[in-house]
């Protein structure tokens, strides 16, 4: 959250125990629970990662549905990396129904 510009750099840790990212907090990261809970489908990580932006943006998240979606947050995030020793590919992408 640090190297993204969301937190402070040296108090990620702090915005974490404070609640930021929590499911109900002001950044909710992981709704689905991340890459650990997938078993990180290589080659497939990036598009699941999409369609749960995807999936919050619809309002059709069920338990795991951000609130304040439709609420004033029209924006989703992604990022990721990957790639072996010697290669690496990474990408940010930012899916929403509005342009600023």
């Amino acid at each position: 959250m640090e190297d993204l510009g969301f937190s402070e750099r040296g108090y990620g840790w702090k915005d974490v125990l404070d609640g930021t990212f929590d499911l109900d907090g002001e950044l909710p990261v992981n709704p689905d629970g991340g890459l650990k809970s997938f078993g990180h489908p290589i080659g497939a990580s990036g598009l699941r990662m999409l369609f749960e932006c995807w999936t919050q943006l619809r309002g059709e998240a069920g338990p795991r549905q951000i609130a304040s979606i439709g609420q004033g947050k029209t924006k989703a995030l992604t990022h990721n990396l990957g790639g072996a020793p010697g290669a690496c590919v990474s990408f940010v992408s930012v899916v929403g129904s509005e342009l600023d």
